[in-house]
């Protein structure tokens, strides 16, 4: 669990990131912005990458966060960065990330 710990605390720090930099941010800022946009992406990779670490058994016990969605995510980012759609990414940011949070927090 000791490291499980460390991984949750890297996506809840990029999670915190990601909030940071689309703070009163239209999808029409963000997407005319490509500072935002890698920065957003950066910190996806890296909530993708935490999750891939986390332990089979931690992501299995704890199926109502979507692990392996993080994980999918991370790896087409990687493989695909020029065909990103950004309105899934808005998506993501705005509507998912802020559901998951708070129970990720409850992980820590």
């Amino acid at each position: 669990m000791k490291n499980n710990k460390i991984f949750l605390e890297d996506i809840i720090s990029s999670i915190n990131k990601i909030e940071k930099y689309i703070y009163n941010t239209s999808f029409e800022e963000f997407s005319n912005n490509d500072m935002i946009i890698d920065a957003v992406v950066r910190n996806l990779e890296i909530i993708g990458e935490a999750a891939r670490y986390l332990e089979d058994d931690f992501r299995e016990a704890n199926a109502r966060i979507p692990w392996r969605n993080m994980i999918g995510l991370r790896n087409i980012m990687i493989r695909e960065y020029f065909g990103i759609d950004l309105n899934i990414i808005w998506k993501i940011v705005t509507d998912d990330i802020p559901k998951t949070k708070p129970e990720i927090l409850k992980l820590i």
